[in-house]
């Protein structure tokens, strides 16, 4: 059965980027099956890549291969790896994007891409190592290699942490996390959380250049335009606007503080 390779990247669309990586794959891999998960990551930005792959990777079914990247740290001495975790095979930059897509769990297998004959070419462009060293090696795996093949094992990952909401029992501070292509903004602050802070109180939710005060269950429930809170898909809150765009009709932009305040009034 063809191996499934999905692409992650912040080189969009526009420039012959992903195409040369995923025709360097199928020259190698031809048999594999190809999808695409996301070129629009904000350049460079690990923690919104690990965020979209948080939503995605656990929907592909066994054995697939993730190939994710986001490389400020291109052509320096950042280590490019190969790993498993679980029954998915990730291959990428070590910048720390896996570490927080992992949570700090240590992979169950890890290597460090040391070794040229699953390069592309042994001299790999400085500046283009997604398409001389990343997608090559996942196209390997891809075909049959085992880890240990493609590279020599490695300890641990590049340590990242994820940005965590402060929470109190007069309310929780946090931050938005990711603003999504409808325009809906995602914080940091998870469903679990915020119902263990409220216990049934009133609440009022400052973002931006809003005020909101009720928690919604879809968008459809207030009048197009309207913004309104909710938990979206990904079980965190989510500031978003009826047909409309949130970001901009609330000026709120990835980095936002989010200051829920609970209170006993009504």
């Amino acid at each position: 059965m063809p191996r499934l390779i999905t692409l992650t990247s912040d080189f969009g669309l526009r420039d012959a980027y992903v195409a040369a990586m995923k025709g360097t794959i199928l020259t190698i891999a031809p048999e594999a099956q190809l999808i695409d998960i996301a070129h629009e990551i904000t350049p460079h930005d690990v923690m919104e890549a690990a965020f979209v792959l948080n939503q995605a990777v656990p929907f592909f079914p066994e054995g697939t291969i993730h190939l994710v990247i986001v490389d400020p740290g291109v052509g320096t001495e950042r280590r490019p790896v190969a790993l498993r975790h679980g029954d998915h095979y990730f291959v990428g930059p070590d910048n720390g994007l896996f570490a927080l897509l992992f949570e700090d769990k240590t992979p169950d297998e890890l290597v460090v891409l040391d070794r040229p004959a699953y390069w592309r070419v042994p001299n790999p462009s400085k500046t283009f190592h997604g398409r001389d060293i990343f997608a090559p090696v996942a196209a390997h795996l891809a075909a049959g290699r085992a880890l240990g093949e493609v590279g020599t094992p490695l300890s641990a990952l590049q340590p990242l942490h994820w940005a965590l909401p402060i929470d109190d029992s007069q309310g929780i501070r946090g931050w938005i996390v990711h603003v999504d292509h409808f325009g809906n903004c995602v914080t940091n602050i998870p469903r679990s959380l915020f119902h263990k802070r409220r216990t049934g109180r009133a609440l009022k939710c400052y973002v931006g250049n809003a005020i909101l005060d009720e928690v919604h269950t879809t968008y459809g429930v207030v009048d197009t335009g309207e913004p309104l809170l909710l938990f979206g898909s990904s079980n965190f809150l989510e500031i978003a606007v009826n047909a409309g765009n949130a970001a901009d009709l609330l000026d709120i932009r990835r980095g936002t503080p989010v200051n829920v305040v609970f209170s006993e009034e009504r």
